[in-house]
């Protein structure tokens, strides 16, 4: 285990200009009472371990099993999210969430678990349906040496907390990649106005997609303009990898390359102000607009799902047993018609998460001597001194 890395320069702090306001913390914690937490992991011994574990509670530990509406939208299913069959049931959850890599799943989701029942022991009598999303982190932690326990999701939850966010190599993110460079996690937020009144949007995500040929920022090339080296694209790494499963040092090793652009990218949008279910599933579909803004394409190979929540009308939409009698509820939602400047936050917010997530990546060497090199500051700087 190791601490949570020093603070990094943001994209902003390189001269990025980007479109909206930002909240206090420009982070998915500037949505009142929202917390995020992680449990990083990096060790040489017994195995290489590059990975960890992002938690959010939605609502803060006070409320950690108090529901949100909730919708969400996929972009290309190579990908998991748990949860998501009773998301579209009933539009909403009401657990925290859990980002980690992808052969990690069920151990933060028997985290959650745990962690439920011991701070909220009246959800955890009825049942529980944790949201889990994952992203493959192979090429740099050893994936299958089950290095992520039910533990880590239960530090990762202890550890949240509001303000501030680390980026980068931390969390679920540590081990990922993104656009051929070294990603992980970022987060962004925007303010919408109205008169007297404001609401947050906040998007916190794990970058791990993306060719590196294809990487805009603002939209500058800095992809295929970039002196970085790419072994993840120019390296025999991937059929290294299947000759040694085979055990023969054949197999088909000899006809299967990685593929540019393959990963994953889990994406949360947060915010306070009131919506509905459907709503919500609308501005999770508008997080592939903020993602193509950095130049994907979508790849086959890329797992792209998208969970967006409100934390309005507490105390509604709850799922409970033994009632007895019919409720009746009521909920606050903004007016279809008033809706676009939350469309045009949730793909501002994007963007600039997943640029954020890069500039505060560090060069990285996992399993194997795999390397992974971050975008280079100066390249960002220099791209955007005029």
């Amino acid at each position: 285990m190791t601490d949570q890395p020093a603070p990094r320069p943001r994209a902003r702090d390189l001269g990025v200009p980007f479109d909206g306001e930002p909240g206090r913390w420009n982070a998915i914690t500037d949505v009142p009472g929202l917390e995020v937490g992680f449990a990083t992991i990096v060790a040489d011994e017994p195995v290489v371990a590059r990975t960890g574990v992002t938690a959010i509670l939605p609502r803060g530990r006070a409320a950690a099993g108090a529901p949100c509406a909730a919708g969400i939208a996929v972009l290309n299913g190579n990908g998991e999210l748990t949860g998501r069959s009773w998301i579209e049931e009933a539009g909403q959850f009401q657990t925290p969430i859990a980002i980690t890599n992808s052969h990690a799943v069920g151990a933060a989701h028997r985290g959650i678990d745990r962690w439920l029942a011991e701070h909220d022991p009246v959800t955890a009598a009825q049942w529980m349906l944790p949201v889990v999303g994952e992203t493959w982190d192979g090429y740099l932690n050893s994936i299958n040496a089950d290095t992520v326990m039910p533990e880590h999701a239960i530090e990762a939850l202890d550890a949240a907390a509001r303000g501030p966010i680390a980026e980068g190599n931390v969390g679920g993110g540590t081990g990922m990649n993104c656009y051929g460079f070294k990603g992980g996690t970022g987060t962004a937020s925007r303010v919408v106005r109205s008169g007297e009144r404001s609401w947050t949007v906040g998007v916190l995500l794990q970058a791990n997609f993306g060719s590196r040929k294809e990487l805009r920022v603002a939209g500058r090339t800095l992809g295929r303009e970039s002196h970085a080296p790419n072994p993840m694209e120019t390296t025999d790494w991937f059929e290294h990898d299947l000759a040694g499963a085979a055990g023969d040092g054949r197999g088909d090793a000899a006809a299967s390359r990685a593929v540019p652009g393959a990963g994953s990218v889990i994406v949360i949008v947060a915010t306070d102000a009131p919506l509905l279910p459907d709503q919500c599933r609308a501005l999770a579909r508008r997080v592939p607009l903020g993602l193509a803004r950095t130049g994907t394409t979508g790849s086959h190979f890329s797992g792209d799902i998208f969970l967006a929540f409100s934390t309005a009308n507490e105390g509604a939409l709850a799922s409970r047993m033994g009632r007895g009698e019919i409720a009746v509820e009521q909920l606050e939602h903004v007016a279809w018609g008033s809706i676009d400047p939350f469309y045009e936050a949730v793909v501002e917010a994007t963007e600039e998460a997943v640029v954020n997530a890069l500039v505060a990546a560090r060069d990285t060497v996992g399993r194997e001597g795999h390397v992974s090199y971050a975008l280079p500051h100066d390249e960002v700087r220099a791209a955007f001194a005029d």
